[in-house]
């Protein structure tokens, strides 16, 4: 059973950081498609980020700002929330596709995810 488990979520000032985990069990995430999405109230759930092998990609609204990273020895993922803005508030939500070929931006393209973690950013 494949399960993924977030942390690290929670309420920060406008300019902090937080750092976002997510641990997969199940299978192996080595070399295969991991992505991080957000989802706002009252709004779709976009992608952020996404790494698979050596390739990866942000979102225009985070780049220079957040970094996504694997811990291959841990089977987890993270983002990096560097200089945070008030519009970054929202449920963060980590997802796995166990594709080895290729990666998305596509929420439908992903398998499995996990249960969310808040970020709220605010003074």
């Amino acid at each position: 059973q494949v399960q993924l488990v977030e942390s690290g979520g929670g309420s920060v000032q406008p300019g902090g950081s937080a750092r976002l985990s997510c641990v997969v069990s199940g299978y192996s995430i080595t070399d295969t498609c991991m992505g991080w999405f957000r989802q706002a109230p009252g709004k779709q759930r976009e992608a952020v980020a996404y790494i698979i092998g050596h390739r990866d990609y942000t979102a225009d609204s985070v780049k220079g700002r957040f970094t996504i990273s694997l811990d291959n020895a841990k089977n987890a993922l993270y983002l990096q929330m560097n200089n945070l803005e008030p519009e970054d508030t929202a449920t963060y939500y980590c997802a796995a596709r166990p594709s080895r070929d290729s990666c998305s931006t596509i929420t439908s393209e992903y398998d499995y995810w996990g249960q969310g973690t808040q970020v709220t950013v605010s003074s």
